[in-house]
């Protein structure tokens, strides 16, 4: 087989990451007749160009998120594993904590699994839909963070929560996200929203979770929240696995639900 330049096996590549989404470095190298530097290289080229998310020993395909799902039909998507997400978020608070947690239906079911343990924790959130959690009777104490109100989200958010959280350090972070990039960071389709999550990783003084299922990786929205590097550990579902090997090389640590 001939050789292919570098454009036309740069195609091939993105012609088989819309057919499977991801590949490994060593199986792209196999099916091309080339080496694994080779392909590092392409997709180091490839991922400069935002064609698409580079992981270790591998890349997925690049997408975009320009609108505000909503919440709702969120909250349907890949519900088994954002519970189980939240269980494992859950197994890491102890009593003591305060926390703060920013919207989304994948927080909430960490908001959710944190109530359910019955521990003597403080959450700080802007994430209302956790409203029907609340009773009389749960020992975990809630601190809503005030903001614009928008019903798509059922959050609360922008410059009207900051001087909430200018006057709270959470011992833990458990933050959702609309995209997670190792290149592009975390990102959100409001600003708003990245105004508010961002200033609860900045008065976090113990470590932030990102917590989101494996859909969310390699996802580029509107707005940056912060770099990848400022997250000290991912939680995510087995599916994200092969998405996200090697983090531990940069820092950051890996937990699958």
């Amino acid at each position: 087989m001939a050789q292919l330049i570098p454009v036309q096996r740069q195609k091939q590549i993105l012609s088989i990451l819309l057919a499977e989404e991801t590949a490994q470095v060593s199986d792209l190298a196999r099916r091309l007749g080339v080496s694994d530097l080779t392909i590092r290289r392409d997709l180091d080229q490839m991922a400069e160009k935002g064609m698409v998310e580079r992981s270790f020993g591998g890349a997925s395909l690049m997408r975009s998120l320009s609108s505000e799902p909503d919440y709702t039909t969120k909250a349907m998507q890949f519900a088994t594993e954002k519970e189980s997400i939240g269980q494992v978020a859950a197994m890491l608070v102890s009593d003591g904590d305060t926390i703060c947690i920013n919207s989304g239906s994948t927080t909430f079911e960490v908001i959710k699994a944190i109530i359910e343990t019955g521990k003597n924790v403080t959450i700080v959130t802007n994430n209302i839909g956790i409203f029907p959690l609340l009773s009389s009777d749960i020992k975990a104490r809630i601190i809503f963070t005030g903001g614009v109100y928008r019903s798509i989200s059922h959050s609360v958010s922008g410059n009207m929560s900051l001087p909430v959280l200018d006057g709270i350090y959470a011992s833990k972070a458990f933050i959702g996200v609309d995209g997670f990039s190792l290149e592009q960071g975390l990102t959100t389709p409001i600003q708003e929203e990245a105004l508010t999550t961002k200033k609860m990783i900045e008065h976090t003084v113990g470590k932030v979770y990102a917590v989101f299922t494996a859909s969310k990786i390699g996802v580029v929205s509107n707005y940056k929240t912060v770099d990848a590097a400022k997250i000290g550990c991912v939680i995510t579902d087995e599916a994200g696995r092969r998405l996200l090997g090697g983090l531990h090389e940069i820092g950051i640590e890996a937990l699958f639900a």
